[in-house]
């Protein structure tokens, strides 16, 4: 059978050694959608049906993100780690496609994204989304939930996990949701798309407080999770006593500190709208980290 106008359309994804570019790779890849995987070393790429490795290419380096960006019709723009120039690395991608004729790119920012957001990382998000902005190209704003996972990540050995919030909420949202709801969109790939300019918050299907989530991480993993919640002194001086660098407790109590004051407990219809299952709870979920596994945390 032929392929349709959506499948022949090639598809570049970044982060796909990640845990979410991954799963956007694997199941565009089940879609016989023909891919290029980017990647700063493209030997740990996966190796998958359609698929083409390119690299190495980094965010930063604007020759060599054209060279494995050249032939594709629509960049998925995973969000790079938190470098100090997130927004120029990113705006050397965007630019880089641009250059190379991509029709579209469809960015995986974060929910709670803004200019005052609580969350540090959020500020950088929107940063980037008002670069797009200004930009010519059809894109979408795909902003991910913060991860079901997460919590269960930050736990230290005995499965605690401290900070500093306790009557925030949060609705929590599996990576499967979110790269289900990224491909959804991604082969929506005819010349005009319902999201074209759209900005999709993609949470799960519960805001909870993060010892009634950590609560069900434990029901659902069998193991002993539990929730301490700190004061902002007791959290900067554990983390420092640990060394962990000032930049990183400020990025971690500020991800605490987001959920306290509510910036992130808004539950949208996102997930069933666009894959048309309803979003996963905790207790459903399909993985888990082991606990110190967190970026930044030890």
């Amino acid at each position: 059978m032929p392929l349709s106008k959506k499948e022949r359309a090639t598809v570049a994804v970044t982060g796909v050694t990640g845990a979410l570019g991954g799963r956007v790779a694997t199941r565009l890849a089940d879609h016989k959608v023909p891919q290029l995987l980017i990647g700063r070393r493209p030997e740990l790429l996966p190796e998958l049906p359609g698929a083409q490795r390119r690299g190495p290419a980094s965010y930063a380096d604007a020759g060599d993100m054209r060279k494995a960006l050249s032939g594709a019709s629509t960049l998925v723009l995973v969000s790079g780690h938190r470098t100090g120039r997130r927004l120029e690395e990113h705006a050397t991608v965007v630019q880089a496609a641009i250059a190379e004729g991509v029709d579209r790119i469809l960015y995986v920012s974060l929910v709670s994204a803004g200019p005052t957001a609580t969350y540090l990382n959020a500020r950088d998000q929107w940063m980037t989304e008002r670069y797009l902005a200004g930009t010519e190209i059809r894109h979408t704003v795909l902003r991910a939930g913060w991860y079901t996972s997460t919590p269960a990540a930050l736990a230290d050995e005995e499965f605690v996990v401290r900070g500093p919030a306790s009557t925030g909420r949060a609705a929590f949202v599996t990576h499967e949701d979110i790269a289900d709801v990224i491909t959804a969109v991604a082969l929506d790939g005819d010349d005009r798309s319902e999201h074209d300019g759209a900005t999709l918050d993609i949470t799960g299907p519960d805001a909870l407080t993060l010892d009634e989530a950590i609560t069900r991480i434990a029901a659902a993993t069998g193991r002993p999770y539990r929730f301490e919640p700190e004061t902002l002194d007791e959290a900067f001086a554990r983390r420092w006593r640990q060394g962990i660098t000032g930049e990183q407790i400020e990025t971690w109590i500020s991800w605490y500190q987001a959920i306290e004051r509510g910036e992130i407990s808004t539950v949208t219809d996102v997930v069933p709208r666009l894959t048309g299952s309803p979003a996963t709870p905790i207790s459903d979920a399909a993985w888990w980290p082991e606990p110190k596994t967190a970026r930044g945390v030890r």
